[in-house]
């Protein structure tokens, strides 16, 4: 369907859902499929990715769009999903702190702000969210990690076979990622023994590259050869979403959206605001979607929603941040903001502006080290081999400052044309005030203009009351007492950062 065809469509389903009540639109409207990856970044051969082929995902781009500026305005799972879900920033809508709204303190939408399955469900669309390729369960929905709450009635199920006969759908596909990988050592090489079985090898560490940043110590060096398998799998499973979609008869009546929730997990990947958290692949392909072309515009992440209403012809609401960026009149940005606040019981508030020269970060809480205690994180094979080597003293110069230094700048600034890797902080440059003053202002009026609600310290009630949560599920599933212990000394230790004014 082209460009101005679909306008048509958009101005037709505002008059005819006006004049008559309809089970479902015409089925010249395309199906629309996201396909969601978690904990992964653009590692994909056409990404430039050399030590792996991902020959699915660069057919999908080939017979598509591919973005390569493509950034999340946050850099962990459920606050990126918040934000997606609703085209809107996470921290317009209180939905900033991971995993909140989970105890007796809930986080409500603002009445303006609607989700997008109910836009889609209310258009006639099927609106399914489903694990891939098998549910946990038959009739289980898909990952939604929402921090608001919400009607699951806005899903019609998992599965759009299910559909009324000629209905166009909307289908969320949720895939684990590079969570495969990262579920300690043990997991790690049942999931690496599945890919030997499933490709007939395995990425070896002589093919592995890592960060300057990062030591080259067997435990990184295995667990980034486990990542890059986790995106050969996922590379896989897009192709068979692919062939089902075709053999179903469904192909050519379907725009595929593929996209990751955030960076790799790692020390300054997911969490964080360098491009190593922040920076995810995006491709679109499908009916009215350019074929073959690249786009280096900088584009958010809750774009998505936008673009989707514009391809299915249903009205993008006025409040909605995102912005179609497939549409003809579309005006690209010239800068992507991004915010990182509490996750899990670890208590931060970072915000950044990027242009395509240009980062700036603001550090809110400087007096904290960039690698807090953090429960979820410090389990982590690479987490514990990057403690063991500060403790032994084995980091160099670089490795030790970025990342165990006790304290942060109040202000980072990177040339990202020269420091790709956001090594060489130019805060304090002189030859870079003008590039600092302009940033820092950028980012005030950001927070300003979308009314920044993480501006002010989450409230010790909601902190309190998502803790517990936290804390009885983990004793509800009979963990290891030391690792809820460590929880509850990292909730205190929180506390008490907060009293000293840290």
């Amino acid at each position: 369907m082209s460009l101005t065809l679909r306008a048509v469509f958009r101005c037709l389903c505002v008059v005819w859902s006006a004049a008559v009540a309809v089970d479902f639109v015409p089925a010249a409207q395309p199906n629309i499929v996201w396909i969601i990856v978690d904990d992964m970044s653009a590692n994909f051969s056409c990404y430039g990715e050399t030590a792996i082929q991902t020959p699915n995902v660069d057919t999908l781009a080939a017979q598509g769009t591919r973005f390569t500026n493509a950034y999340v305005t946050a850099p962990v799972c459920s606050t990126c999903r918040s934000a997606f879900i609703t085209g809107m920033y996470q921290t317009s809508i209180g939905a900033h702190h991971h995993r909140s709204g989970r105890g007796e303190k809930k986080i409500h939408l603002p009445d303006e702000v609607v989700m997008l399955p109910r836009l889609f469900k209310d258009a006639g669309y099927h609106t399914s969210i489903r694990s891939w390729p098998h549910p946990r369960k038959p009739d289980a929905l898909g990952k939604s990690d929402y921090n608001f709450e919400w009607d699951a009635a806005i899903y019609d199920g998992n599965d759009w076979t299910k559909r009324q006969p000629g209905q166009p759908f909307f289908c969320q596909i949720q895939t684990p990622g590079g969570k495969r990988r990262d579920g300690g050592s043990e997991a790690a090489k049942k999931f690496q023994q599945q890919c030997l079985q499933k490709f007939g090898s395995n990425t070896p560490v002589s093919k592995v590259t890592l960060p300057p940043y990062y030591p080259n110590d067997p435990a990184i060096l295995n667990d980034w050869c486990a990542y890059l398998d986790c995106c050969r799998y996922t590379d896989w499973l897009v192709g068979d979403v692919v062939a089902t979609l075709r053999k179903q008869g469904e192909l050519d009546n379907t725009v595929i959206l593929f996209m990751t929730d955030h960076g790799i997990s790692h020390a300054r990947g997911k969490q964080f605001l360098y491009d190593e958290g922040l920076h995810v692949p995006l491709i679109i392909a499908g009916p009215g979607v350019d074929r073959g072309k690249t786009r280096t515009d900088l584009v958010e992440h809750i774009d998505i929603a936008a673009l989707s209403l514009g391809i299915a012809g249903i009205p993008i609401p006025a409040t909605m941040q995102a912005r179609d960026i497939l549409a003809t009149d579309y005006q690209p940005r010239d800068a992507v903001f991004a915010a990182r606040d509490r996750c899990d019981e670890t208590v931060d508030h970072i915000r950044s502006v990027r242009t395509k020269g240009f980062k700036y970060i603001r550090n809110f809480l400087p007096q904290r080290p960039h690698l807090q205690p953090c429960a979820y994180k410090d389990k982590k094979p690479t987490l514990v081999a990057l403690r063991a080597a500060h403790a032994a003293g084995t980091l160099n110069e670089l490795q030790q400052k970025l990342l165990f230094s006790p304290t942060r700048p109040s202000e980072e600034l990177y040339d990202l044309q020269i420091d790709p890797w956001e090594m060489n902080n130019l805060a304090a440059d002189p030859k870079h005030a003008d590039a600092l003053r302009n940033l820092r202002q950028r980012l005030d009026q950001w927070m300003d203009e979308t009314h920044d609600i993480g501006r002010e310290p989450e409230p010790t009630e909601m902190f309190d009351s998502d803790m517990q949560v936290y804390v009885d599920g983990m004793k509800r599933r009979k963990t290891d007492p030391k690792d809820t212990q460590r929880i509850e000394n990292n909730i205190a230790l929180m506390k008490t950062w907060a009293a000293e004014g840290k």
